[in-house]
């Protein structure tokens, strides 16, 4: 199977003056294209550090990061830039969204930054992406006119817009009640069924086991990376939320 990204050896130091932090120890860690993997570990584990440098936000200080084949550590600002919007969809725990501009202008941004303009109808892409998440219908709405789980799903559609080789979902269920947490699992089931490749960072063990594998930092190393052999159904368990409780 492919990789759709490769570190190897990956060192994060940050000098603090006199005080040198290792967030990252010599981490090796690949994802296959197609794979939905749950990143997990406790407050100063390194797991905010990885999600940066896998998101292209920031360098190791050592070590190889190769991000569908490209090379990361040698390129300049202008082209992890574009690397970084061509090949990665971000979701995050706040969802990010512009408040004043409509569910079809919050997806369809990440094109107009688009340099390659590699997407010849952002327009057409953006409401693909938005019925893909089930919110066809919600395309000229602001945030403050959609639910959390219906705000996250635009989040999740902007990240789907343009094509990326994989989506990093950093604590995409913090802000949302179990049922909208559930609803929004589903979607990532359903949409790593049809190929997409996701990572996904909690501190929920809970939430972890709907992923199909689970790496768990601890202290800037990769303590334990294994295959979840039976993943949670988050389409069947929403539907056997009591009534009280789907309300």
């Amino acid at each position: 199977m492919t990789e759709t990204l490769l570190i190897r050896d990956v060192t994060k130091v940050f000098d603090l003056g006199d005080i040198q932090v290792n967030a990252l120890r010599g981490v090796t860690l690949s994802v296959d294209q197609g794979e939905f993997v749950a990143v997990m570990g406790s407050s100063g584990s390194g797991k905010s550090t990885l999600m940066n440098i896998l998101g292209c936000l920031d360098l190791p200080s050592s070590g190889d990061y190769l991000l569908d084949g490209i090379p990361v550590a040698s390129l300049g600002r202008n082209r992890l830039a574009d690397l970084r919007n061509e090949k990665i969809g971000f979701v995050f725990q706040g969802f990010n969204l512009l408040p004043r501009t409509t569910a079809l202008e919050n997806v369809e941004l990440p094109l107009l930054y688009d340099r390659s303009q590699r997407i010849r109808k952002p327009r057409e892409n953006a409401v693909a992406a938005l019925t893909r998440v089930g919110l066809g219908d919600r395309l000229h709405h602001h945030p403050n006119q959609l639910s959390g789980g219906q705000q996250q799903r635009v989040a999740i559609a902007r990240a789907l817009v343009n094509q990326p080789a994989i989506v990093l979902a950093d604590e995409p269920t913090g802000n949302l009640d179990s049922r909208t947490t559930l609803g929004v699992l589903a979607l990532f089931q359903q949409l790593n069924r049809e190929g997409l490749t996701l990572v996904l960072v909690t501190h929920e063990t809970e939430v972890a086991r709907y992923a199909s594998r689970l790496v768990e930092l601890r202290d800037g190393r990769v303590r334990r990376d294994e295959a979840i052999a039976a993943p949670r159904d988050a389409a069947a368990d929403l539907a056997a939320l009591p009534v009280e409780e789907a309300s």
